[in-house]
């Protein structure tokens, strides 16, 4: 009899960094990132402000208006996250960081919060846009659309 090694799946599953409803990144108000001009992923329409790490990752960068951040995976998997449109010119109004470059995050610790009453009325939107900006050569990208928590899958890279 012989016995087979069972083959490793090197998937890493990506939660939803916030509670909300996931769609297509096409449908973003911006062509930068609906033509995927910085990588492929995902919007989500937040229903609270709190923007969670959706993997476990080394805080690579947290922008100075707070308004996005980005994750390194132990693979090298980069993603972007980016709370709302325009909000680049708030300043870091409406946005409290909880993070700094060089940490390391586990799924669910907090990244950023915000006041999403306030980017509403002062941006031209809020959703939080996800984008893979780096991923090894020949891994793909599968994603779930629908009503997210943060503890869901959002996305896999295979």
């Amino acid at each position: 009899m012989a016995f087979f090694k069972r083959k490793k799946t090197n998937v890493m599953e990506v939660k939803a960094p916030v509670n909300g409803l996931a769609k297509n990144i096409e449908e973003t108000p911006d062509p930068v990132f609906s033509q995927r001009m910085m990588g492929d992923g995902i919007i989500i329409e937040p229903t609270d402000g709190r923007l969670v790490a959706p993997i476990k990752a080394e805080v690579s960068l947290v922008f100075p208006t707070l308004h996005a951040v980005g994750l390194k995976a132990e693979d090298g998997t980069e993603i972007l996250l980016h709370f709302g449109l325009e909000t680049v010119a708030l300043n870091g109004e409406g946005f409290t960081s909880h993070i700094e470059k060089g940490q390391i995050v586990n799924p669910g610790d907090l990244l950023i919060e915000a006041d999403l009453d306030y980017i509403r009325k002062n941006a031209t939107s809020d959703v939080l846009i996800m984008v893979f900006t780096a991923l090894n050569e020949g891994k793909s990208l599968e994603f779930n659309y629908g009503q997210v928590t943060t503890k869901d899958v959002v996305a896999k890279v295979k």
